[in-house]
């Protein structure tokens, strides 16, 4: 039976993934990646990898109910707006339809950080947030001008 948190359902295998990562034990055969990197048996780069098949997945869930939830909420909002773009070209996640604060819509962009990721181990060690405040920080500025 699934465990049901603030409306996720985890089936049996990512709890099985939660527990074994949090334990450190071994979840999978050592293998190589997509991009040709080495994934040992705790299988850790398959969970911070761009190329791995369920990073894009994971992504578009996470849109999803943030999507859903401005909606149930009676916040029209739309995914992947056009028109709105950054001086890269790449655009955020969505935007409401109603303005809020100043006249100006909520707009959003999902970024999930692993605190496991070998890059944020140092930071993650530094106090609880501490990656996410990196991630807040680093967000804020790729849209400064939006």
């Amino acid at each position: 039976m699934p465990i049901v948190s603030c409306g996720l359902q985890l089936d049996d295998e990512a709890v099985r993934i939660a527990v074994g990562m949090r334990l450190g034990l071994s979840l999978c055969v050592p293998h190589k990646c997509l991009c040709g990197s080495n994934v040992d048996a705790q299988g850790l780069r398959t969970t911070v990898c761009k190329k791995t098949p369920g990073c894009m997945a994971r992504h578009q869930v996470i849109n999803d109910i943030i999507w859903r939830t401005l909606s149930s909420a009676g916040m029209p909002a739309i995914k992947e707006p056009t028109g709105l773009s950054r001086q890269d070209g790449k655009r955020p996640d969505g935007l409401t339809l109603i303005p809020r604060q100043g006249g100006k819509p909520l707009v959003w962009d999902v970024t999930v950080v692993s605190t496991l990721a070998q890059s944020y181990v140092d930071r993650a060690a530094t106090g609880v947030g501490a990656v996410a405040e990196m991630a807040a920080e680093r967000k804020s500025e790729k849209y400064h001008n939006l």
